[in-house]
């Protein structure tokens, strides 16, 4: 039982402190390409790949793309782009969130053209 302890423990440290990653790393430096009523499911597919998670918000098909990185010692940042659907398979609306300082920042202080 010791020995499990100290090989969690080695595991643990050697893995960043405890940090654990969920999801896939996106771009979200510029989100001006996804445009409403023209920006299809297959442009997305072919920019960001799989979905993280697909879903259904008041009837409109949703996919979400979410990377979430976890530490037991010290800061959780996460990020969230969360696309919606119009019937016709163009974007409705989509909802961008982070917590990731540096894009927070970036963020934080957009003006809108």
């Amino acid at each position: 039982m010791h020995f499990i302890r100290i090989f969690l423990l080695v595991v643990i440290l050697m893995t960043g402190y405890g940090c654990i990653s969920v999801g896939r790393p996106f771009s979200s430096d510029d989100l001006s390409w996804i445009i409403k009523d023209q920006t299809t499911k297959d442009d997305i597919y072919d920019d960001l790949g799989e979905p993280f998670r697909v879903g259904v918000d008041s009837g409109k098909l949703t996919w979400t793309y979410g990377y979430y990185k976890y530490h037991l010692i010290g800061s959780t940042h996460t990020k969230d782009l969360v696309i919606y659907f119009a019937k016709d398979g163009t974007v409705n609306s989509y909802v961008f969130n982070t917590s990731f300082p540096e894009e927070k920042e970036k963020w934080k202080n957009r003006r809108e053209p």
